[in-house]
């Protein structure tokens, strides 16, 4: 007989009572348009059937302020030229800017010690301030702004001038390299170059200014660099070509003007982190971020005004732009720069405590660090965090069980999955629905998320397909910077299925109605023609204590594939024949016999991205002797140099 899966987390009926959640249904229920039930599913079905109704709502009820006139969405035959709100108005920086008063807005702490905060009083003047000097120097409207900053208090501060006056944002953290910063900005011929000393990472200082004058050669739209201090004053003289962030801050006037934008006005450019040609500059739109965020921080994860908000992020990750949303929820949000194991494995989370945040997020992968390091929390204050949101990669069942067991066993547990295509979430908690080990909640509100097989056909609970998304929804991206008669859209997201949002993630619908991602589709395995998900591979592998991390990937072999997994040792420096012995039979006995690897090499580091996802097509790409672009997106670009000796010493050709 099946053993019953229990739930690991469900809300309270106090929490899910008081909660923004049911405050909404309630105002649906009093306005007739939906009779509310503790059934989120029920919601979610009226939201999609119902869109129009649905996002006006969402407006009002979240209290965007702008001019919300005509209709909600313009329709249209083709799916990406639906456009929302087609006739209102916003300014974003106005809705983020929701308070003047003397309370912290943002606080920034780094590696090394440092601590700033800036009130909301202070936050406004500061916008206003370096806004008003952007028009001084005469910058028009959609021209663009680029930022290579670490995650400060000056890089809110100048995205949300930037937005204030209609200009467009687009930032890359300081890991990147000078050619992986010109392969982004090169594209968007920015005018304003805003930088920063240095940064810390793992102990170490990083100058950041010594990598300018390359960039500044080869971007020649450029016409000022600005430079604020790393801790309150600079360190040693600037550049003389160089202006300081400060000074023109405290030089310029208050501009109180906040003009208002068409709703789909473009607010910022993120880039494609993968491997496979250069960067693609998505761009997406101010009020259409603002929505989505808005319903994702208050609908999905019940943050309020006062709340406190942290997410360990870059300004190279779409969580930046993501947390920064936050502003508008009257929310404060702590920033950090840094490593996330310095000076201590357990930092974090001692912040979160120290803090009293509410809200934590990570990526997947620490809390998987976390789990190898055996630590323990529950010891330390964590009273005031009600959530915590796990991103980047599939977060496992034992993962999930770690969280409860170490670190607070009543909080709400979401992992999330979207990307960068849509600033957001496809998929993510909300206090309607149980935490299950190992599943994603429920669908993102208003999105109608479906999965299908590789006919275009919706397939049953408990398979694995395709994520698509089969009407428009708010942060679809506005255009493709460059892409001319959209190709470059049409080929990322409508190639596979006629005229339906193809995601690229590989999926199954679970019993409880939650969600389980297998991994990146174009990364599946398909060894006699079966299909597996590399994350089905990992949870096995990953769960022995010996493997730190691993990567998985498919070789074409003899018009099938096979195989190959990789690994990184915990606590010994040599894999022997035992150990591959134990790795197979748990694959074997925990999944199935077409799971097991043909071979299992032992290698010295995992690729993967600045956001640190791990990079299976470089790898796969590596191994059978292909060109691989893109490297700038690496955090380890060096790690492919033993991929590609393994080609060029036809190691896998081995029988």
């Amino acid at each position: 007989m099946k053993k019953i899966q229990s739930s690991l987390w469900s809300a309270n009926e106090t929490y899910k009572k008081n909660s923004q959640l049911e405050k909404f249904c309630k105002k649906l229920e009093e306005k007739k348009l939906f009779k509310k039930t503790s059934n989120f599913k029920d919601l979610w079905r009226w939201s999609i059937k119902n869109p129009s109704i649905f996002w006006s709502e969402v407006w009002d009820f979240t209290k965007i302020k702008g001019i919300k006139k005509g209709v909600s969405i313009k329709k249209n035959k083709i799916f990406y030229k639906n456009v929302f709100f087609p006739e209102a108005k916003i300014n974003y920086a106005e809705n983020l800017l929701v308070k003047k008063n003397n309370q912290t807005a943002i606080n920034f702490l780094s590696e090394c010690g440092i601590e700033k905060n800036i009130t909301w009083k202070q936050l406004y003047e500061n916008v206003c301030k370096f806004s008003y000097y952007l028009k001084k120097i005469k910058l028009k409207e959609k021209e663009r702004v680029a930022a290579y900053v670490p995650n400060t208090i000056e890089a809110v501060t100048a995205f949300l001038a930037t937005s204030k006056n209609g200009l467009i944002w687009s930032s890359c953290s300081p890991d990147f390299g000078s050619d992986g910063v010109i392969d982004r900005f090169a594209q968007i011929k920015p005018k304003v170059l805003i930088t920063c000393e240095y940064y810390f990472y793992n102990g170490k200082k990083i100058n950041i200014l010594e990598k300018i004058p390359k960039i500044l050669k080869k971007i020649k739209s450029i016409k000022k660099v600005i430079v604020f201090p790393y801790k309150d004053n600079f360190e040693n003289n600037l550049n003389a070509k160089y202006l300081n962030f400060y000074s023109i801050i405290k030089e310029s006037k208050l501009d109180k003007n906040f003009k208002k934008f068409n709703f789909n006005h473009p607010l910022y450019i993120l880039y494609s982190s993968g491997t496979t040609g250069m960067p693609k500059c998505i761009t997406h739109g101010a009020g259409n971020v603002l929505i989505e965020h808005n319903k994702e921080f208050i609908l999905h994860c019940n943050i309020i005004n006062n709340d406190k908000i942290f997410y360990y992020t870059t300004t190279g990750w779409m969580m930046w732009n993501w947390l920064v949303g936050g502003l508008s929820v009257g929310a404060s949000l702590y920033l950090y720069d840094g490593s996330p194991t310095f000076p201590t494995n357990d930092n974090l989370i001692k912040l979160c405590s120290k803090e009293k945040i509410n809200l934590f997020g990570v990526s997947a992968k620490y809390i998987d660090f976390l789990k190898k390091e055996n630590l323990y929390f529950k010891k330390i204050d964590l009273s005031n965090l009600k959530i915590i949101t796990s991103t980047g990669s599939p977060l496992v069942k034992e993962s999930f069980e770690f969280v409860y067991k170490n670190i607070k066993s009543d909080v709400h547990l979401a992992s999330i999955s979207g990307g960068t295509d849509l600033v957001g979430c496809l998929v993510l908690g909300n206090v309607y629905s149980k935490v299950y080990a190992g599943e994603i909640q429920g669908e993102s509100l208003g999105i109608d998320i479906d999965i299908f097989n590789s006919n275009g056909k919706s397939i049953k609970r408990n398979e694995k397909g395709e994520l698509v998304v089969k009407k428009p929804f708010p942060t679809m991206p506005i255009k493709f910077w460059n892409d001319i008669n959209d190709k470059k859209y049409k080929k990322a997201y409508f190639s596979k299925y006629k005229n339906i949002w193809h995601h690229g993630d590989f999926i199954q619908r679970t019993k409880n109605n939650g969600f389980i991602i297998h991994g990146r589709s174009d990364a599946t395995l398909n060894p006699g023609g079966v299909r597996i998900g590399t994350a089905e591979i990992y949870r096995q592998v990953e769960n022995i204590n010996f493997i730190r991390e691993s990567l998985v990937i498919g070789q074409n072999w003899k018009n099938d594939v096979r195989i190959i997994l990789f690994v990184v040792l915990n606590m010994k420096d040599k894999l022997n024949n035992k150990d591959i012995d134990l790795l197979k039979k748990n694959i074997r006995k925990n999944s199935s016999p077409k799971h097991v690897p043909y071979k299992i090499i032992q290698v010295p580091e995992i690729p993967r991205t600045k956001s640190g996802k791990i990079v299976e097509l470089a790898v796969k790409k590596a191994l059978h002797g292909e060109k691989i672009d893109n490297l700038q997106a690496l955090a380890n670009p060096q790690s492919l140099n033993f991929f590609q000796r393994i080609y060029k010493n036809k190691i896998l050709n081995e029988k």
